[in-house]
């Protein structure tokens, strides 16, 4: 198998450019591989805004740019590819590894690789829809990590400082079918700070429009590190399907998350106690209702 041919302490890269779920997602690949392999040395290459995803984490001994020289001086014996695309296609050849993995089902940048990875189906010998941590861990399977159950998502955070209970709110989706409506995220934190005794906070972009939400205390545009510490500390986490949610499931949270038009499947909670409201195709003809008894349900499995 490819993997034990590695010779002692050789040198992995990983390309994964982006985004935040998928970067989150891809940590449990990475922590099977550390498993299978301790003594190899496994670096990523990640845009500098997504890095922090990967920081202190043990599995790694480097988080670099995604220039062609840092993939070079990364002298890796085997690069892997879990982005796809051209950049990244690139970014692989450029690393000059005498093996270079990718998937057969990238749609660009196929003369880049001699080691061309089936489906994540074909290699898990399932046909159903594969969660993204499954098809990234499937990655690794195929390569010749021993085939086991794909752990939770793993992130280092600063400890969070001692504050009362609170849950975070992370209200906004690129897509507006994929946006529960602010004033019903609003209803929800009134009802989270009168009866469930959870103070309120709700995180963003900074150009998102926290205007509904001025009764409340909010985090906006926070470095994604300080995201992470706020989101480890948490109680309870509500939002839309989006990269705050695989944080929270990373930290083992319980999650109220809403779909809209994304493919639930893919990208629901992973490894942790969760409630998925499911409404294709839009999210905002959901009622508060339905989500107050998601969040009563979660809790009290939560507390038994």
């Amino acid at each position: 198998m490819l993997v034990d041919s590695i010779p002692a302490r050789g040198r992995v890269l990983i390309v994964r450019l982006r985004s935040l779920g998928d970067c989150v997602l891809t940590t449990p690949a990475l922590h099977l591989l550390k498993q299978a392999r301790p003594d190899l040395e496994i670096s990523v290459l990640v845009e500098d805004r997504f890095a922090p995803v990967f920081t202190g984490n043990p599995d790694l001994a480097a988080v670099l740019p995604p220039s062609p020289a840092a993939a070079l001086s990364a002298r890796p014996h085997l690069t892997l590819n879990l982005h796809g695309g051209p950049r990244s296609a690139w970014l692989t050849v450029a690393s000059l590894a005498r093996r270079r993995a990718g998937f057969a089902h990238y749609r660009s940048g196929q003369w880049a690789y001699n080691i061309r990875m089936p489906r994540a189906q074909d290699i898990l010998g399932e046909e159903r829809a594969v969660h993204t941590a499954e098809h990234l861990a499937a990655a690794m399977f195929h390569l010749g990590v021993p085939r086991c159950e794909v752990p939770r998502a793993r992130l280092f955070a600063l400890a969070a400082p001692a504050r009362v209970p609170y849950a975070v709110i992370h209200a906004f989706a690129s897509q507006a079918d994929k946006t529960w409506p602010a004033e019903r995220f609003a209803a929800i934190a009134r009802r989270l700070r009168a009866e469930l005794c959870l103070e309120p906070v709700f995180i963003g972009a900074a150009a998102d429009d926290f205007s509904p939400f001025t009764e409340f205390e909010s985090v906006r545009g926070a470095p994604l590190k300080e995201a992470m510490t706020l989101l480890s500390g948490a109680s309870l986490f509500i939002g839309n399907d989006s990269g705050p949610a695989h944080m929270a499931a990373a930290f083992g949270l319980p999650l109220v998350v809403l779909f809209g038009s994304s493919h639930v499947d893919q990208w629901r909670p992973w490894r942790t106690e969760a409630e998925t409201i499911v409404s294709p195709p839009d999210v905002r003809v959901v009622p508060v209702e339905r989500v107050q008894a998601a969040i009563e349900r979660l809790l009290k499995v939560r507390a038994a």
